[in-house]
């Protein structure tokens, strides 16, 4: 094993430091590693400054060495020099490397105001409004000019014309009346795409912001809503689109008609045209150089952020769609500000809130500032997750816009992947942040990985890794679709038969033991083993550690060394007790999943 650092509070007792504090930060060197020395590198106001580390503590197995960290900036960064017989290695945020490396890479200490502390036990669940229930209210209305009405059976289409007018009917009241599968299934949040008034199913196209949809129940349905999921101690989050609005939006027909204060709101050229989301022409992009935006959005006390927030409806926190967008055009860089801004009207109008910014791709830039929370982790774990337990004959053609579709590769690449982008933010970000196998905007996880016993291996590795899981409503039942809007599928409530009951089970028992193990939702993460087929890793915290074992394929028994007994407590494995040269061997079998708590 490698010495290691993580932002967790087993190396980083002080989880929120503010300015001008003083913040004690550990590294774990085993035994028999080539470490003599270790320096702490810290560059407060840009300057590189080093101090040595001195050793805290020693075991039979490790050494411990701590050193102090002047928390000088807002984002303070830091990294260990090792120094042995063989030189100087430096460790950061990716890792060990006996190279030279930027400061990117650096741990980071933020002192912005923290998340909430409720996410950090959160799992969430999407929900799509149209396609997860009706309510009996729904058969007596009337499907929309622009909507093709669909039976609960009818067919997804996946691509083309008629994809965004498929009406099927799903409304809030039917999701309060399926609250107790999300109770079985061991989640505690509910995120809900948008539920504005638009003129297509996925409803991103808003036709305003002050009433919810009368489709969905109207303003009365979401109290309801809330009242039902707050009455169980969850969470409940929604979804605003600050890049653009739809063309029926009251502002852009406003807009249209000429009139100048909500034509500031967008971007209007000489001739009349308008910018609009990737030339989406339903989609006119928001234009926040707008001092009137920002107040209508966010600043004022009427605002639409602000309004959902309160009572009656009380949503506690917003996914923010195309937050990477939000601000960038051309010239333009608001992206940060705007952050800062919703963040700031949010949290003004209540503490607890999150704000999580959708990003498909690098999302690094636009973390560790005082806006988004955190982010939907999709390049830093959906991707390196999917492509790890892809089944090889899976055509899953363009995945979140990239040709070619998701790849298969080895372990080890996909720990590259994960390691990239996650030495790119602070470990704040990061476990604060939306780990997904999916969404309403990529293919189903089924249809990826191809079988129950790859999508409990997925399910696994989202349980237990760092970060807040997301569920994707009907992932738990097996669903299936090749694309975002084919994974759209109505849930099969009238069609129980239809369920996989046994990937239910496993997500219910992977999230209960999320919920039973404290250092799976608060712990660190240090990788023991990898090899193309395996990954196996510890999660551990103050309050005791797991180990995990993951595996897309059979293989060859993995022996660790340093390691107590452990019991097993997920997958039925045996308990693992050290042999007489003190080494676990565990299991050889896949695909798999098995996870052990540690003894002491």
């Amino acid at each position: 094993m490698n010495p290691h650092h993580d932002g967790s509070a087993l190396y980083v007792p002080d989880q929120t430091p503010a300015l001008g504090d003083t913040v004690p930060v550990l590294v774990r060197v085993p035994a028999g590693t080539d470490v003599e020395r270790v320096h702490l590198r810290t560059t407060p106001d840009g300057e590189p400054t080093f101090a040595e580390a001195t050793v805290d503590r020693r075991t039979d197995t490790e050494v411990w060495y701590r050193a102090d960290v002047q928390v000088r900036n807002p984002v303070t960064g830091y990294r260990f020099l090792l120094t042995g017989r063989r030189g100087r290695r430096w460790l950061n945020a990716a890792g060990v490397v006996g190279h030279d490396v930027p400061d990117a890479g650096d741990f980071r200490l933020v002192t912005y105001d923290p998340p909430p502390a409720w996410i950090r036990d959160a799992v969430v669940y999407q929900v799509f409004p149209d396609r997860f229930a009706r309510s009996a209210a729904a058969a007596d209305r009337v499907a929309p000019d622009w909507a093709i009405p669909c039976d609960w059976d009818t067919p997804v289409i996946g691509r083309g014309p008629e994809t965004p007018r498929q009406f099927y009917g799903g409304d809030l009241d039917g999701v309060a009346a399926h609250l107790d599968h999300l109770d079985r299934l061991g989640v505690n949040t509910l995120y809900l795409t948008p539920i504005f008034p638009a003129r297509s199913n996925h409803r991103y196209d808003a036709a305003s912001f002050d009433r919810i949809d009368p489709l969905l129940g109207g303003d009365a349905a979401l109290a309801r809503l809330a009242d039902a999921v707050h009455a169980r101690g969850w969470r409940l989050i929604g979804d605003i689109t600050s890049n653009h609005t739809g063309d029926a939006h009251e502002w852009f027909r406003a807009a249209l008609a000429g009139s100048a204060a909500e034509r500031e709101l967008y971007y209007f050229d000489a001739t009349g045209d308008y910018e609009s989301w990737n030339g989406v022409r339903s989609l006119p992009k928001l234009n926040w150089g707008s001092a009137e935006l920002r107040r209508r959005f966010a600043t004022a006390e009427d605002s639409l952020l602000r309004r959902w927030l309160r009572p009656p409806y009380g949503l506690d926190g917003w996914r923010v769609d195309v937050a990477n967008m939000t601000g960038r055009r051309g010239a333009d860089a608001y992206t940060h500000e705007v952050a800062a801004l919703l963040r700031r009207a949010a949290v003004q109008t209540r503490p607890d809130v999150l704000v999580v910014g959708e990003h498909g791709h690098d999302h690094t830039g636009d973390l560790d500032r005082d806006g988004w929370h955190g982010t939907m982790n999709y390049v830093g774990f959906t991707d390196p997750v999917l492509s790890w337990l892809k089944d090889g004959d899976a055509e899953v053609p363009n995945f979140l816009g990239t040709p070619g579709g998701v790849l298969r590769r080895s372990a080890p690449e996909v720990l590259a992947t994960m390691d990239a982008y996650r030495s790119m933010v602070s470990w704040r970000s990061y476990t604060h942040s939306w780990q997904l196998l999916g969404s309403h905007d990529s293919a189903r996880v089924r249809t990826v990985v191809g079988d129950a016993a790859r999508q409990e291996v997925a399910a696994g590795l989202l349980a237990t890794m760092p970060g807040t899981p997301m569920v994707f409503a009907g992932d738990e039942l097996g669903l299936t679709g090749t694309n975002g809007e084919g994974s759209r599928t109505p849930m099969p409530w009238h069609r129980p038969e239809s369920w996989d009951r046994g990937t239910l089970a496993a997500y219910r028992s992977l999230l209960a033991l999320r919920r039973a193990e404290p250092a799976l939702r608060h712990g660190g993460l240090r990788r023991v083993h990898v090899d193309p087929d395996t990954l196996v890793f510890l999660r551990e915290a103050p309050t005791g550690a797991v180990l995990v074992l993951a595996r897309r394929a059979p293989g060859v028994p993995v022996r660790l060394t340093g390691l107590p007994a452990a019991t097993s407590v997920y997958g039925g494995a045996d308990d693992l007790r050290p042999d007489a040269t003190g080494t676990l061997v565990l299991p050889a079998d896949g695909p798999t999943f098995q996870v052990w708590r540690l003894a002491g």
